[in-house]
């Protein structure tokens, strides 16, 4: 499917805006309806915010229906086969399309206790997630009071909304994925380190960069950036061992750190993602920088 430029989008008379982001939001196609007035947008980002922040002035009444507009996950209209597209493809992409009979029987009893307590479908953005995730949310989010749950899944709703944006939408070339690696043992940059990237896919990993830190512990150009950053799943890997030795550090045999592999996540491609790695023989450490 060829993806839309936000010139295009922005070039769109309003039956046309509306019509091609009606199913954004779940059988609500009055969002797309009432965004098409707040162009122009400059980004994906912009378009999902304003969206949202359509549903966000709506009345009680409308946000509540669009929450029951959601199908159960794994529940009857996925065993009917009467999904939406969108609603078909994410709830495949979790393995919902799949369950064991143990599995179904858990996934129909959280869905009747949810129901029972807050009057809406349980709604998780579940593109990412697995089995066992959606299970341990429907156990952590039961606990929530009725307002803080309401709140809560219409978050869901608008992360929903902005991958499917991203399913039609090309993002504006901003975003980009970089990495510094620090030996804190030492007290310097790892110069000279190999960093491997790969997409994480369903059915296996594709590698996608090889490349070594400079001088400063930094590439000498992003992992990513522009059209090729994707949301989904990344992982780094970092060879450790390798440049210890190299840098002529004393290790165990074998030594207690080698590769280090770092599993991470883009949920929105026009933005930075700079992962920093902290590390000794011993231990390391990360987190998302800016």
């Amino acid at each position: 499917m060829t993806l839309l430029t936000l010139d295009q989008v922005n070039a769109l008379d309003a039956t046309a805006f509306a019509a091609a982001f009606a199913a954004v939001y779940e059988h609500s196609p009055w969002v797309a309806e009432r965004a098409a007035a707040l162009r122009p947008f400059t980004s994906v980002t912009a378009l999902a915010a304003g969206l949202a922040g359509i549903v966000a002035a709506a009345d009680e009444a409308a946000r509540l229906a669009l929450l029951r507009a959601h199908p159960d996950l794994a529940g009857r209209a996925a065993i009917g086969g009467d999904l939406t597209a969108h609603s078909r493809l994410e709830q495949a992409s979790a393995g919902l399309d799949s369950l064991t009979a143990d599995e179904m029987a858990r996934f129909t009893r959280a869905n009747e206790d949810y129901r029972q307590r807050f009057g809406f479908p349980f709604i998780l953005a579940v593109r990412h997630w697995g089995k066992a995730h959606i299970l341990a949310a429907f156990r952590g989010r039961l606990n929530n009071g009725a307002a803080a749950e309401l709140a809560t899944a219409l978050a869901e709703v608008d992360k929903i909304a902005f991958s499917r944006l991203l399913a039609l939408v090309e993002p504006a070339p901003c975003g980009r994925l970089t990495t510094h690696v620090l030996d804190t043992a030492r007290g310097k940059p790892a110069a000279g380190l190999a960093v491997e990237l790969a997409r994480i896919e369903r059915d296996g990993e594709s590698v996608v960069r090889q490349e070594l830190t400079n001088a400063d512990g930094r590439l000498d150009r992003p992992l990513l950036s522009g059209p090729e950053m994707a949301a989904g799943l990344w992982r780094l890997s970092f060879s450790a061992g390798e440049y210890f030795l190299a840098s002529g550090q004393r290790l165990s045999a074998p030594a207690f750190l080698d590769v280090v592999p770092i599993r991470f996540a883009i949920d929105n491609p026009e933005q930075h993602y700079h992962v920093p790695l902290l590390l000794t023989p011993w231990s390391y450490s990360t987190y998302r920088g800016s």
